[in-house]
């Protein structure tokens, strides 16, 4: 009799629960990619718009992600007033190319569409939905922490047999490096399906145990045109058919059966990252400390404090010795700008159009210059002048002491963010727009720059941060170059693509070697030297693929990186071994700050912060 009556117990919560639901129909488009050098993903999208108006059944639209095809400001307005001719509403959610280029620190997509979230009931199910990045920088795709937080705070808010679909763009799966975190979440309640896009095709799909579906790309590919999904909620089952606009509906591919799921009964051991590799290196990790929100910039510290920004706007300040947190700074718009201190004073850029200067002590703020864009560059200091890049298109040099101009290049025609270098009169950087910019460091006149002859924005030297030798600059970018350029000139001296290097770079502490970082396992050094190299040596570290831009750093003959599982490497040099490995987290390890041969610190995109010592 027990179990008869839990058998009803449960029947009847199914009953009540799907009695709740009432039919109704939405549109489901994802991966618009609006920035198109043809027009077309933009005719593609007004075509799909035409139908969705024409139809009379329809009520709303989601749209998973990849709105723009590299999350400029341009595309982003395009876009808004592409879909503000829906007569329906809608709700839309940012993918990675959103995200990862943008050029204001993803803050005008919240700015133009309202919000990177949502949530809402429709007739008995609700529906969330969220942003995924990465955000600024080449990595495995991530939802960002603070959209982590909230995901679970929504989810508590709902009862724990309330049918929900979840949205995001990627597959919540290991393409993202914290799956983890968003099924943990959503398997605590009943989550009747997940909506993705980023794979660009209609596929069944299942996420330990939560029924899914990757809708298709609006883009008509080599298609005569594009397509998008129209998802009909019965009673019973969420059917999918792919619409080609103006044309037909080709019937329902795809089919999900609404019941109540009980994922705690599920007793399958899905995977889960393993730090089983700090077992083999017992590093002493002097603290850690946990952010509320993405950390996508490199730590500084005077060795008093250590300072960083998240995606949040927080700038934050927490004891060198023991991680307490000492002070905390809000400003408008995320941080992805490293900061910089000398004497008292801390600079870093914000996504809120300010550069912003603080007492180190205090967090209070001595000044603050406007831009008239994002600054997601890193500042660098010498002597009394902060040099720092913008997304407005311009390299600025100011006064340390009260923030007054010094002077500007407006030569740009992409964002800056990554740090400058100095070498004695010239200041080297690299921007989204293809080029890599040897200025006057004392005028800010242009000396002369330099592109490696594709049109392809991606491909621009902007995320490394260039090494220098004997008058050689050497850089590397997306297009997997090691490139040697006259500094003097500008000119091209050799490039070399032998091993696949992207975009971390780094110098031996003598000046001898550069070293690279490549996409599969490898780290290799070149000799530096003004004429054509091939590899010295090549060593296999065993990371696996990588493509994070995360500079090494070598001191005292070990040579530091982090890559994008959360592991932080040293290396020893010269005999090309692995001196230990640390795992802080699964997602990408900006570059360390190596403080001394004993310390580092490292920081996480996903908000972790580690001092990491005793080897």
């Amino acid at each position: 009799m027990k179990y008869l009556f839990l058998a009803y117990c449960f029947l009847h919560l199914f009953i009540i629960s799907n009695a709740q639901i009432k039919p109704f129909k939405f549109a489901f488009i994802s991966d618009t990619h609006i920035g198109s050098p043809n027009g077309g993903s933009e005719e593609d999208l007004r075509r799909t718009i035409r139908d969705i108006n024409q139809m009379k059944d329809i009520a709303f639209v989601v749209i998973t992600g990849d709105i723009t095809e590299l999350g400029k400001d341009s595309e982003i307005a395009l876009a808004k007033k592409i879909f503000d001719s829906l007569q329906i509403p809608m709700y839309i959610i940012p993918g990675n190319h959103d995200s990862g280029w943008s050029e204001s620190g993803a803050a005008t997509f919240n700015e133009i569409f309202g919000s990177d979230k949502f949530t809402f009931s429709y007739n008995g199910i609700h529906f969330l939905g969220c942003a995924s990045g990465p955000y600024l920088r080449m990595s495995d795709g991530h939802i960002p922490r603070d959209a982590i937080n909230w995901m679970n705070t929504e989810l508590t808010k709902l009862a724990p047999q309330q049918p929900i679909i979840f949205l995001n763009h990627y597959p919540i799966d290991n393409s993202l490096d914290n799956w983890y975190d968003a099924t943990n979440a959503l398997k605590t309640r009943n989550v009747i399906a997940i909506l993705c896009g980023h794979g660009h095709n209609n596929h069944a799909m299942n996420f330990e145990g939560i029924p899914a579906t990757m809708g298709r790309s609006n883009l008509r590919a080599k298609a005569a045109i594009g397509g998008y999904n129209i998802v009909e909620v019965t009673t019973d089952s969420l059917l999918f058919s792919e619409r080609k606009p103006g044309i037909k509906t080709i019937p329902v591919w795809r089919k999900i059966k609404i019941e109540n799921h009980h994922f705690n009964k599920d007793s399958v051991k899905y995977e889960r990252p393993s730090y089983t590799i700090n077992d083999s290196f017992p590093l002493k990790i002097k603290w850690r400390y946990t952010s509320d929100a993405n950390i996508v910039s490199t730590p500084a510290s005077n060795k008093k404090i250590v300072v960083f920004g998240n995606s949040n706007g927080l700038i934050q300040a927490i004891n060198y010795n023991n991680g307490n947190k000492i002070w905390s700074y809000t400003t408008k718009g995320g941080i992805y700008s490293s900061p910089a201190i000398q004497n008292n004073k801390v600079i870093v850029g914000s996504s809120d159009k300010q550069v912003y200067c603080l007492n180190s002590n205090t967090g209070k703020l001595i000044w603050k210059f406007a831009a008239n864009a994002a600054v997601l560059g890193a500042p660098l200091i010498e002597n009394n002048t902060v040099y720092i890049g913008a997304s407005d298109h311009h390299f600025y040099a100011l006064n340390i002491n009260d923030g007054k101009l010094v002077w500007s290049f407006d030569g740009l025609n992409g964002p800056v963010m990554s740090l400058p270098v100095i070498d004695q009169e010239k200041i080297i950087f690299g921007s989204w727009d293809n080029h890599l910019y040897a200025l006057n460091k004392n005028n800010g006149s242009l000396i002369w720059k330099w592109n490696n002859g594709s049109p392809i924005i991606n491909y621009s030297p902007a995320s490394c941060i260039p090494v220098i030798k004997d008058s050689v600059v050497y850089i590397v970018a997306p297009d997997r170059y090691l490139t040697a350029i006259n500094i003097h000139t500008g000119k091209t001296l050799w490039r070399n693509n032998e091993s696949t290097v992207r975009e971390s770079i780094g110098i031996s502490a003598d000046g001898n070697y550069v070293y690279g970082k490549t996409m599969n396992d490898t780290i290799v050094a070149f000799a530096s030297s003004p004429t054509f190299q091939r590899s010295a040596w090549k060593m296999n570290a065993g990371f696996g693929y990588e493509h994070v831009p995360s500079m090494l750093i070598e001191k005292n003959g070990t040579l530091f990186f982090g890559t994008k599982n959360g592991r932080v490497y040293a290396i020893n040099t010269a005999n090309q071994s692995i001196q230990w490995i640390h795992k802080i987290d699964n997602s990408m390890v900006n570059t360390v700050n190596v403080v001394d041969k004993n310390q580092v610190i490292a920081a996480t995109m996903d908000g972790k912060v580690e001092l990491i010592e005793g080897f």
